[in-house]
């Protein structure tokens, strides 16, 4: 991908699970700024029982939102991001029918969390969890029976504002009075000789050592000589 200015050039590759035959698509996205910042409360659903492509449509992400706001209990959610379990370190399905990828579906909102998704995130529910138990949650599960949400598998954030740091002061770009560019004083040329005769007479000198130490060696310390 390449970045042009305000645009994004991608080029999609996928693949056919039944025929393995493949397809390339370039698709060019305009970047625009959010309508508004990063919603402070967020939630990151695990679904169980889908595939990423099955999610991206909006019309899924629509029941899905329906089905959020039964226990989040607020009117104003979105989804973030759609992510497939296989990006998070997933296990490919076996190829036996029913069976799904699993996809990451975060959602988020300006309101607080629920009290059942508070205690669907609690220590105790992780704690249950880690114990093969399910956790604690107080309401309906609404998401049933179009999504199957692995509610151990469940992150709430809260995620506040960064300042942000002041931006560099840009000047008009002219030079001022007397502000002429000086470049350096010339630098001058370094005697190079001792350098290059230390570089080829050393090594010249440990050969000839060594070739006299070889020589002695073979000629004078010859068995019976």
């Amino acid at each position: 991908w390449r970045l042009q200015g305000s645009l994004l050039g991608l080029q999609v590759l996928a693949y056919n699970r039944h025929t393995y035959e493949t397809v390339a698509q370039r698709l060019v996205i305009t970047i625009v700024p959010a309508p508004g910042d990063e919603p402070p409360y967020q939630g990151e659903f695990l679904v169980g029982n889908r595939n990423v492509e099955e999610l991206l449509p909006a019309a899924a992400r629509e029941i899905f939102l329906q089905a959020t706001a039964g226990v989040w209990e607020r009117d104003d959610l979105h989804v973030i991001n759609v992510t497939s379990a296989l990006d998070r370190g997933g296990r490919v399905p076996l190829p036996i029918e029913g069976r799904k990828e699993g996809v990451y579906v975060k959602v988020g909102s300006r309101g607080a969390f629920s009290p059942c998704l508070a205690s669907a995130a609690s220590p105790q529910s992780r704690f249950r969890c880690s114990l093969g138990q399910q956790p604690l949650a107080s309401c309906y599960d609404t998401f049933a029976p179009h999504f199957t949400i692995r509610w151990c598998n469940l992150t709430l954030l809260q995620v506040w504002p960064s300042p942000t740091a002041p931006g560099p002061a840009w000047g008009s770009g002219v030079l001022e009075e007397g502000g002429d560019f000086q470049p350096p004083t010339e630098v001058p040329p370094g005697d190079l000789l001792p350098g290059y005769l230390v570089t080829l007479l050393v090594p010249l000198a440990v050969a000839v050592l060594l070739c006299l130490l070889l020589g002695h060696l073979m000629c004078c310390r010859r068995e019976g000589v």
